[in-house]
């Protein structure tokens, strides 16, 4: 049963790659014969990452499973929309956004030493430097130093989360709090992108309701961090007036939640 899993798995990637990325037999062929890094074309995108298992995943869920349900989540936002991405990884997300979205500013916050010199380049090579700020930096509820696990560049598994695993290794880096985070996004915000591996209990829990004041959307990926439950989170964000509008749960204490306070539920 293992084996057959393994091989759905693997045609499934196949087809994934081939459909949804103009240059998808490139990919393959990048994939197979272990090149340091992949470039993928999607229309007038390009987006470059580490060739690893861990890295792909993201550019999969944006590009080909629309894991956000993008199109959804950010119909009605005007022309010049704010984004601020929290968690921005290699850039898939704030790409997709801002293809969607011409006139869209973002903020984009990644720690990750490696990972961020991705989306560094992502942004730059996109002709997004104009419009995209990154900050080489996490967000927390207050500006200090985060003790944060690196397991490699574009690692899904880079975070709080992950401290002490087998492989990891323990860095630390500046982050700022989430109402600096608001304030460099000029206060009025529309939509907020969350993937903190497991620091979302922090960053929400630990600031006043009044923060998110004029944030209109939230999708934040939530994760089961001992001590704290998805309930907290929600609780918290509806006494800011954001509404829980869709949740897909992935496993328990895991799974991507979206809300609002101008979307119905």
């Amino acid at each position: 049963m293992k084996v057959a899993r393994r091989v759905r798995s693997v045609a499934r990637r196949i087809r994934q790659t081939v459909v949804s990325f103009d240059n998808g037999w490139s990919v393959l062929q990048q994939i197979l014969t272990r090149s340091d890094e992949l470039v993928y074309r999607v229309g007038d995108l390009q987006i470059t990452g580490p060739n690893v298992p861990g890295a792909r995943v993201p550019v999969y869920e944006v590009f080909s499973e629309d894991e956000y349900a993008m199109t959804w989540f950010s119909q009605g936002l005007g022309r010049e929309p704010v984004l601020v991405d929290i968690g921005a990884h290699i850039g898939c997300f704030l790409l997709e956004f801002t293809s969607q979205h011409p006139g869209a500013r973002v903020e984009a916050y990644e720690p990750t030493p490696s990972t961020g010199s991705y989306l560094r380049r992502n942004v730059d090579a996109n002709g997004l430097s104009d419009r995209v700020t990154v900050h080489h930096e996490a967000v927390a509820a207050a500006r200090g130093q985060l003790v944060m696990a690196d397991n490699g560049a574009g690692s899904g598994h880079n975070g709080v989360l992950h401290l002490g695993e087998a492989g990891s290794v323990t860095i630390e880096v500046p982050c700022v709090s989430l109402a600096e985070a608001f304030d460099a996004a000029g206060g009025h915000i529309d939509l907020v992108k969350m993937d903190a591996e497991g620091a979302e209990y922090d960053i929400v829990l630990n600031t006043s309701p009044d923060i998110w004041a004029g944030v209109q959307r939230l999708v934040m990926e939530y994760h089961a961090l001992p001590g704290h439950t998805f309930e907290e989170l929600e609780s918290h964000l509806a006494a800011a007036g954001l509404q829980l509008a869709r949740r897909d749960r992935y496993a328990a204490g895991l799974g991507l939640a979206w809300f609002s306070r101008d979307m119905p539920a």
